[in-house]
């Protein structure tokens, strides 16, 4: 053997060794968290949560770094740019996959420049009607946007939001035609509807269930595929149009070529955490539900989200904002 041929070997064995080594001394110093949104939204609580328990567990400290700026494109990139040793993690959602589909050039590619960790919830929408509309039933809905073609109107946070791509696939399953009116977010949206400005809104669970349990709303259905035990009462709408399914997500990510060894030491730790009677209940105040998967199914997920969003937008023509 060569002397350039023992180097490479030596080189080659020291690599294989280094990633066990680096995953048993993990984490040796604070893990920083990005959120692609605003401080006390769904993400932030979540990492808040996720930190907390990581804390528990390790005893280095969590840090929850919220980057709304540019529907999360900017911490996206920053974290596809961070150093893939595990110190940085993100918490990704829908809108991710979303922002994938609307924009044709990206800093980053959310399934290629970021590893897996695990799928952690998901969370249904509720399709509401003002009371002053005829259907209370998905069926009816329906017959009455075909019997008045372009008079239905439905409010949602913005182009390309949740709300609006999760209204638009069920107008395209439906082939009935409603009129889109974008808001600064869902709350507007909701509040119109209750005014009847708009006749009806998908909104997230916690932002709309107290005004329907007032009587200010009617609920009409979830748009998960099975029914959630959040709000058990409430029928599908797949019950009425099969196959129709959108949800929204939180999934934690972090930097591609992050080492197998530290991935799924967080992939255990945090499954774990998930399955607390504390994230359940914390979990339930948000409208979501723990799940916790492998990171080969966050993998798959993540993909199959994307294809499905990049078909919604291409099929609403939603632009940015």
């Amino acid at each position: 053997m060569t002397t350039s041929s023992r180097v490479l070997v030596m080189l080659l064995t020291f690599a294989a060794l280094a990633t066990p080594a680096h995953a048993q001394t993990y984490p040796h110093k604070p893990i920083r968290i990005i959120a692609l949104s605003t401080p006390a939204s769904g993400p932030d609580i979540v990492g808040r949560l996720i930190g907390q328990k990581l804390t528990e567990a390790w005893g280095q400290q969590v840090v929850i770094d919220t980057r709304p700026g540019a529907s999360g494109i900017i911490g996206a990139e920053i974290g596809a740019n961070s150093a893939p040793d595990g110190y940085t993690l993100v918490i990704v959602t829908s809108q991710a996959a979303i922002v994938s589909g609307m924009y044709a050039k990206l800093p980053y590619h959310l399934a290629r420049d970021f590893a897996p960790i695990t799928l952690m919830a998901s969370t249904p929408f509720i399709l509401a009607v003002n009371p002053g509309v005829a259907a209370t039933s998905v069926q009816e809905l329906v017959a009455l946007a075909k019997a008045q073609p372009g008079r239905l109107r439905y409010g949602s946070g913005g182009s390309g939001s949740p709300p609006h791509l999760s209204a638009e696939i069920f107008r395209s399953m439906t082939g009935i035609e409603l009129v889109h009116v974008p808001y600064k977010g869902v709350t507007p949206a909701m509040l119109d509807t209750v005014a009847g400005q708009v006749q009806m809104v998908f909104s997230v669970i916690p932002a709309v269930l107290t005004t329907i349990k007032a009587g200010k709303l009617r609920a009409l259905g979830i748009t998960s595929a099975k029914r959630s035990p959040l709000v058990a009462d409430i029928p599908t709408i797949s019950e009425t149009v099969p196959g129709y399914e959108f949800i929204g997500w939180y999934a934690l990510v972090a930097p591609a070529k992050t080492p197998d060894a530290v991935l799924d030491r967080l992939n255990a730790q945090v499954v774990q955490a998930l399955k607390t009677p504390e994230f359940q209940e914390r979990f339930a105040s948000l409208g979501a539900e723990p799940i916790g998967t492998t990171r080969a199914e966050a993998g798959q997920f993540i993909r199959e989200q994307m294809e499905k969003m990049r078909l919604a937008v291409q099929t609403s023509g939603a632009k940015v904002d």
